[in-house]
């Protein structure tokens, strides 16, 4: 296959575009629908590839658009962003054909909700970055089928309760499934078919191949429901491949500072592991927040790795819970007590607006430079490696 990589969209025409974007973005959400309505009346056979609800669906194809639509922002951020994609449509059963036939119902989509907008000239600038996402797309897609399956089946080996909503699970794949410490990959579970959710990786690779991933049990959330209150020891589910870049680069670290918030406590504790497996920290500060003592769900685990590790110190933190005897505050105002973090390699993991504040403070008054702070987001909207939250 001819490689796209050193290509890309026409930059003159990220303007047009963009305002193309812009005039739609207040019925963005029926031209979505509208995109939907052509695609399965044209092709009905592709609605067996889409989720019974389309709700999560529609918001990531807005997203992608928003991101095609800036392609002449940042293209190598585009065409990294759009490999990913290509790869991760494979488990959807995603061929190289439909491709046209979803260009052909944007393209449609577009014009009618654009009305007397929509030029030939702007026609023409759909058409050409359409054609190039496609192509970037699918050539990723071939290129991951060469030494990876589109999915991984694993049994579910150990289901322990956290509390109310959270559950700590343990799975087994049926082959070896690689990843990198940090990581995350999506989940598919036989009570919703075709409807998949991220979850971080808990641990580093282990010998016998197995998966630690923590579920926190979200309102609506038909998967993590799902995984929390009905999965069993036994119940088979579906992964996909690894992806995400909060991950360690180069083989030693000097100092590391780690913030976890809730289940964004997972590939904190991966990366943990690893340090500790591959003995890379001379110092490794890991601060995890939460509202109330009950939320620390894996705090024995991690308190236990600090009993081994003189390197290692682990420092929980709550906002809430009174009769807590240990570190109060929110975990942006702890770190700022906790001293000066600016010759530290940083970590954060969480929801999309605690990684932010977080990312905020230590970026301006606690003097981190941001080539070295990496933050994982669990609903997406974060800066930096991107996991939509589990739902």
């Amino acid at each position: 296959m001819r490689s796209v990589m050193s290509g890309s969209p026409d930059p003159s025409r990220a303007d047009l575009l963009r305002g193309s974007l812009e005039a739609v973005a207040p019925v963005a959400h029926d031209l979505v629908s509208h995109f939907y309505a052509l695609l399965f009346l044209r092709r009905p056979d592709l609605r067996a590839l889409f989720p019974p609800a389309m709700d999560h669906q529609r918001d990531r194809l807005l997203a992608a658009l928003l991101r095609v639509g800036a392609a002449g922002d940042e293209p190598h951020e585009l065409r990294r962003y759009l490999r990913g994609l290509g790869r991760d449509h494979r488990k959807y059963g995603v061929l190289d054909e439909h491709y046209d036939a979803v260009g052909g119902a944007l393209i449609g989509a577009l014009a009618r909700y654009l009305g007397e907008r929509w030029t030939p000239e702007l026609q023409a600038a759909w058409v050409e970055v359409y054609t190039w996402a496609a192509a970037v797309m699918i050539e990723a897609a071939a290129d991951d089928a060469e030494d990876a399956p589109a999915w991984w089946d694993a049994v579910i080996t150990a289901h322990e309760p956290r509390g109310r909503d959270i559950a700590v699970i343990t799975v087994e794949p049926d082959r070896p499934l690689p990843y990198h410490p940090g990581q995350h990959v999506t989940v598919e579970t036989p009570w919703w078919p075709r409807v998949w959710r991220h979850y971080s990786i808990a641990n580093a690779p282990r010998v016998d191949g197995r998966l630690e991933l923590h579920v926190r049990a979200v309102p609506a959330g038909w998967v993590s429901n799902a995984l929390v209150h009905r999965a069993r020891v036994g119940d088979r589910i579906r992964l996909g491949p690894a992806r995400g870049g909060l991950v360690l680069r180069g083989e030693t670290l000097r100092r590391t500072l780690c913030v976890a918030y809730g289940t964004g406590l997972a590939p904190i504790k991966a990366l943990v592991e690893h340090m500790a497996q591959r003995q890379l920290a001379h110092r490794a500060h890991v601060f995890i927040g939460a509202e109330y003592r009950a939320d620390l769900y894996d705090l024995g685990a991690l308190s236990a790795m600090a009993d081994v590790y003189p390197w290692l110190n682990v420092i929980p933190a709550v906002t809430h819970d009174r009769s807590f005897t240990g570190v109060r505050g929110a975990l942006p105002d702890v770190l700022a007590r906790y001293g000066d973090w600016a010759d530290h390699d940083v970590f954060v993991s969480g929801s999309a607006a605690l990684v932010r504040a977080t990312a905020h403070r230590l970026t301006g008054e606690l003097g981190v430079a941001p080539q070295r702070l990496h933050t994982e987001s669990l609903d997406g909207s974060a800066r930096g490696t991107v996991l939509l939250r589990g739902r």
